[in-house]
C-alpha cells in the first residue's frame, strides 16, 4: 500500500517495481498491484487490458484471472488463467493455464498449456483473452495467438474454467522464473490505460 508504488497521471494507471525506501525493512524492493477480488468476477466474456510494460533484469509485469471459491478445490485446482507476463527485456510475452491437469499431474502438452506472442514495447498494447464454456482464446493487439480447448480425459482438473474468475495487475519484481533483480534497472512500471471486459450473455 505504499503511495510509491502507485499513481493515476493523465487518465492512466501506473504501478512501479522500486528499490524499499524503507531502509529498514530486510525486503529489498517493494511492487504495485491492483485486484478485483471481493468487488468483481465474471464467468465467460472477453476481458482486454490496455498497457506499456517497461522493462528492467528481473522485472516480471503481468495481468492474470484467479477464482476465490473451492469449487474444484485448493490451489491449483480451482486454475489460473494468465493472460500476459513479460519477462526482463523479452519482445514476447507469455500466455498460460494452470491447473491440476498441468502442474500436479504434468500435463502440459495435452493440449499445450502455454503460448507466446510478440508486441512492441515502445506502445501500448492491447492483451486479451476470450473465454468460452469449451476454449480460452488469447490475443494480442487482436490477434489470436494461443487457444487451450477442453478436452476429454481420463485425467481430473483439465477444465476447472466453469466458474466466476477475478481479476489481478502487478508489476511483480523477481522469482525463480524471471530471474534475479538488477537494482540499478529500477524503478520500473507498467502503464494501464484500460481494462475493458464484455459478459456472456447467458453464461
Amino acid at each position: 500500500d505504499n503511495p510509491a508504488c502507485y499513481a493515476v497521471k493523465n487518465g492512466k494507471l501506473v504501478l512501479r517495481g522500486i528499490k524499499n525506501p524503507n531502509a529498514d525493512d530486510p525486503v529489498k524492493v517493494i511492487t504495485g498491484g491492483v485486484t478485483t477480488k471481493g468487488k468483481f468476477e465474471f464467468t465467460y466474456g472477453k476481458v482486454v487490458i490496455r498497457a506499456k510494460l517497461g522493462a528492467a533484469k528481473g522485472a516480471w509485469p503481468a495481468f492474470w484471472m484467479l477464482c476465490s471459491s473451492n469449487k474444484h478445490g485448493g490451489y491449483p485446482h480451482n486454475g489460473e488463467i494468465d493472460i500476459m507476463e513479460r519477462l526482463n527485456h523479452d519482445t514476447k510475452v507469455y500466455q498460460t493455464v494452470h491447473s491440476n491437469y498441468t502442474l500436479n499431474l504434468g500435463q502440459k502438452h495435452n493440449p499445450p498449456h502455454s503460448g507466446t506472442a510478440p508486441f512492441n514495447p515502445a506502445e501500448f498494447n492491447d492483451f486479451g483473452l476470450e473465454w468460452y464454456p469449451d476454449k480460452l482464446v488469447f490475443s494480442v493487439n487482436d490477434k489470436p495467438s494461443f487457444t487451450y480447448p477442453k478436452i476429454t480425459t481420463d485425467k481430473p482438473g483439465q477444465w476447472p474454467f466453469d466458474q466466476p474468475f477475478y481479476l489481478l495487475i502487478d508489476m511483480q519484481l523477481g522469482g525463480s522464473w524471471v530471474g534475479a533483480i538488477d537494482e540499478a534497472q529500477l524503478p520500473v512500471q507498467m502503464e494501464i490505460d484500460s481494462v475493458k471486459v464484455f459478459r456472456a450473455a447467458n453464461p
